[in-house]
């Protein structure tokens, strides 16, 4: 069944660049409210969270998490949601600590994948124990997918563990990253028909694959995730100069597709997330 409107997710920062190699890249506090501010103007519904230290670097700092967490809520209505990714070297445990700052969603990436040069480590155990803290937190999950084999832990993974937090089953198809499925229209197909039945789900097209994916998506009654952790080049020989650019083309996309981007309030109605701001939960 094809979505009436476009999630639009936005991922801004991720943890491989650096300010100095992308000038538009918001890694301090009051840089990333105010492209999260932008975004959500431009057609966003989601952001994608990583956060950065004083000096620019990742961190999962628990204390950094909170506050990000509350500043994007009490500026933005976008849904909230925590990379438990973080850097490739980051410790599990670490990871797993990401939702004590109480998101409205996280990542849960299914597998471990080879990511460039690097192994971003996924093992089956990690994946249950934050599945089941997703499940105790009612935070709610987002499944990332790099591969076919991703698709097919995510299905043992519910057969294991049941259904997440809110009872909506949504996942990101991460494309086009060196050690992960290509990000081609015949990879998504293939993807897609592995999926849980009634699993809603976006894709992600990493650096040249961006556009193929979305048009992909679009075309399969997907949603699209975009932003400056995914892609720095917005077309050949041209940098990207901020994320609400990305998400401006993105909405554009789906306007065409008949598919405009969902509000807010749709989006949190498609995830099912637990309402956790303090205006929504006053009186």
């Amino acid at each position: 069944m094809r979505a009436a409107g476009t999630l639009i997710t936005v991922a801004p920062t991720g943890a491989e660049s650096s300010k100095a190699d992308v000038p538009g890249l918001p890694v301090t506090l009051e840089e990333l409210v105010s492209t999260a501010r932008a975004c959500e103007a431009a057609g966003a519904g989601l952001v994608h969270v990583h956060v950065r230290d004083d000096d620019g670097r990742p961190t999962l700092d628990l204390a950094r998490l909170r506050d990000t967490v509350q500043a994007l809520r009490e500026s933005t209505t976008l849904v909230v949601q925590l990379s438990t990714g973080g850097a490739v070297t980051d410790p599990l445990e670490q990871r797993l600590r990401v939702l004590d700052a109480e998101p409205d969603s996280c990542s849960l990436t299914c597998g471990t994948v080879n990511f460039g040069d690097d192994v971003f480590n996924n093992p089956w155990p990690f994946m249950v124990e934050l599945y089941r803290r997703s499940q105790a937190r009612e935070v709610v999950p987002e499944f990332e997918l790099f591969d076919l084999g991703h698709v097919t832990a995510l299905n043992r993974l519910l057969d294991t563990c049941g259904e997440p937090h809110g009872g909506k089953i949504h996942c990101d198809l991460v494309m086009g990253v060196p050690g992960g499925m290509p990000g081609t229209a015949q990879a998504l197909v293939a993807a897609v028909a592995a999926l849980p039945a009634g699993a809603s789900w976006s894709a992600t097209g990493i650096g040249r694959t961006t556009l193929p994916v979305a048009l992909a998506a679009l075309s399969a009654g997907g949603h699209l995730r975009v932003g400056l952790e995914d892609t720095v080049t917005f077309a050949k020989g041209q940098p990207v100069e901020d994320n609400a650019q990305l998400v401006r083309r993105a909405a554009e996309l789906g306007t065409l597709a008949q598919r405009p981007p969902m509000s807010t309030d749709e989006a949190r109605a498609l995830l099912n997330v637990k309402d956790r701001t303090p205006a929504r939960t006053a009186g």
